[in-house]
């Protein structure tokens, strides 16, 4: 039998927990202080019915805590007592009252609560020796009022859950927290029912009807107006299980933006890649942190309708959009570190993908690349902050390192790389090097940004090197792919670098800022690079910027391209002038590319 918490309804979270009546919940989080203990009582004759929760610390004596238990207990008593005296109907005049009618009633009895067994009750010992003891002896119990509780010792329990307070039709949805303790998502058991909320507002009486039974769902047309709960039973690897917790959503289901023009694309991803074919993404997802300021609001993004620019209503479109790429390679940049744990991890396991995740230093985003666990083994991940590597290569280092301007700027940029080392499972010869990156933005910036991608490039050819070496492969069975937004157009030096492996001293990018000049400096690259998509017209459209910054670079010696999945038009970028808008979540395109092997 199990007892439920009360639903409530407003700007709470509408959260709730069933308990079984018959069982006490004892827990000790590892490197915690404390024990939590958890019961729900229900005696019909004290009109009692609640679940009392205490923390108690480990080195308390039990009998110390019996008495807090009993004390709480007791108070629920007296207070239930008061409210059924004073709720005793009035009596007419010169009659006698139901008081003087009545029978006397008997003294409530004290409230005993004991911890023991059938054969001892557990004395003078700390709570921490009480968790020893529970552990060796599942007949310990909780007695109180002459209700006994078997005692759980770190059941599967959902600490917390929550529900996003948009969902739309036709938009997958999914906890956007859901923290277990003891449990493991894989083994727990999840449902999801749809309802009508009633004109009282009352969660309770919601008629239920259940729609889906995964940790995610995809909403349907007719749920629209619907309430949405979600329901998750924790369990762990040994199938025992904890206390059931539900959740309503604070809002319906809405209607989705119709139409969006990824879906459009989405035509030309219907299937996945099979044999040693691979498809790449690549895809600025604008981070939380950039839309969500006053600027962004006002200024940057003040062409985009508000609702259409919250995190909560754009991750469904994006996670929609590159789930429906069915790419084996998928590099992200402008993630919020949030997103990535919360969201893309839960989701993209379901869909078979693995990912590691990089922050830009102290900044709550940074870069996210997941890979095809069927099409992929991984081999290694890594990332570094390239202002934190520049003494690693004096070759260049030793050119720029009295530039002072020049240098303090370069010094207090977080611009992350994040290198994956994967192995194909279709032949097991063939490797991929996947680097990604995001760097810095500004207008004065040409020279820093080639710079961070000079700096960055030792580092990945130094990895290359590595790799052939410790792997023992060959040139064309080791293949580098350079993902990302690099801020930089195609008549830049990044493109040059890439795709003609030379830049040199007297490019125009070493004078994109003149108290910072970079004199005498040449960069080469060892890898015979090209851009899979080319040079679209624009990757990036805003009401101030409109053009082609981000790319992906395949090494054309190892690699051939396919196929380019086609772009949005201009006329659908500009449906609502510019991008982020109700059917674009982000300023930039995903870029998506059909690779296969050269030999």
């Amino acid at each position: 039998m199990f007892a439920q918490h009360p639903l409530r309804y407003g700007s709470n979270f509408l959260a709730k927990y069933r308990y079984d009546m018959r069982t006490a919940y004892f827990k000790h989080l590892p490197d915690d202080e404390q024990c939590q203990i958890s019961f729900h009582l229900v005696n019909e004759q004290l009109r009692v019915d609640k679940v009392f929760n205490f923390n108690r610390n480990l080195t308390e004596q039990i009998d110390s805590s019996i008495e807090r238990i009993r004390a709480n207990v007791e108070k629920e008593c007296g207070k239930k007592t008061k409210r059924k005296n004073k709720t005793k109907k009035p009596t007419e005049p010169n009659q006698p009252s139901e008081d003087q009618l009545a029978q006397p009633e008997p003294e409530p009895k004290p409230v005993a609560v004991t911890i023991g067994t059938s054969n001892e009750k557990l004395t003078q010992i700390t709570i921490a020796e009480l968790l020893v003891r529970i552990s060796e002896d599942p007949n310990v119990h909780l007695t109180v009022l002459e209700n006994e509780f078997q005692i759980a010792l770190n059941s599967p329990e959902v600490h917390t859950v929550a529900l996003p307070s948009s969902i739309l039709a036709d938009f997958y949805v999914y906890p956007s927290k859901l923290e277990l303790h003891f449990a493991m998502k894989e083994y727990s058991e999840f449902g999801w029912y749809r309802g009508m909320m009633p004109e009282s507002k009352n969660a309770q009486q919601i008629a239920w009807e259940e729609v889906g039974n995964e940790l995610t769902y995809m909403v349907k047309k007719n749920d629209i107006g619907h309430h949405l709960k979600f329901k998750c039973i924790p369990k762990d690897g040994s199938g025992s299980s904890g206390a059931v917790a539900e959740i309503i959503s604070l809002n319906p289901v809405q209607a989705g933006p119709g139409q969006c023009p990824f879906e459009v694309r989405h035509m030309f991803t219907r299937d996945k890649l099979t044999g040693s074919q691979l498809r790449v993404v690549s895809y600025n997802l604008l981070a939380d942190l950039y839309s969500d300021s006053e600027y962004s609001r006002n200024i940057l993004f003040g062409y985009c309708l508000p609702y259409a620019l919250e995190i909560d209503y754009r991750k469904q479109l994006f996670i929609k959009e590159i789930l429906g790429y069915k790419g084996d390679i998928i590099c992200l940049q402008e993630v919020d570190g949030k997103i990535f744990d919360l969201d893309l991890v839960p989701i993209f396991q379901q869909k078979n993908y693995a990912g590691h995740y990089r922050s830009k230093g102290k900044v709550a985003e940074g870069l996210a690349t997941f890979y095809d666990v069927d099409k992929f083994e991984l081999l290694e991940n890594d990332g570094v902050i390239i202002s934190e590597i520049l003494e690693r290569y004096p070759e260049l280092w030793e050119k720029i390192r009295y530039n002072q301007p020049l240098v303090e700027r370069i010094a207090n940029r977080s611009t992350a790389l994040q290198l994956t080392v994967l192995r194909s499972r279709h032949n097991p010869k063939k490797h991929l090097l996947v680097a990604n990156t995001h760097l810095y933005f500004h207008p004065d910036a040409d020279h820093v940004r080639l710079l961070q991608f000079g700096f960055g490039m030792l580092y990945v050819q130094e990895q290359y090197d590595r790799l052939r070496r410790e792997y023992a492969l060959a040139t064309t069975d080791l293949a580098l792919l350079f993902c990302g937004d690099f801020n930089s157009v195609p008549e830049c030096g990044i493109y040059k670098l890439m795709t003609e492996g030379f830049v040199g001293p007297d490019f125009i990018d070493w004078e994109s800022n003149k108290e910072e000049a970079v004199k005498n400096v040449s960069l080469a690259q060892p890898f015979t690079m090209d851009s899979a998509c080319g040079c679209p017209k624009f990757t990036n459209y805003t009401v101030g910027f409109t053009e082609c910054i981000d790319y992906i670079f395949y090494q054309k010696d190892a690699l051939r391209v396919n196929d380019v999945i086609p772009m949005p038009s201009e006329d659908e970028l500009s449906m609502y002038r510019a991008i982020p808008s109700p059917v674009f979540p982000s300023d930039h395109i995903a870029l998506v590319a059909n690779l296969d092997w050269a030999s």
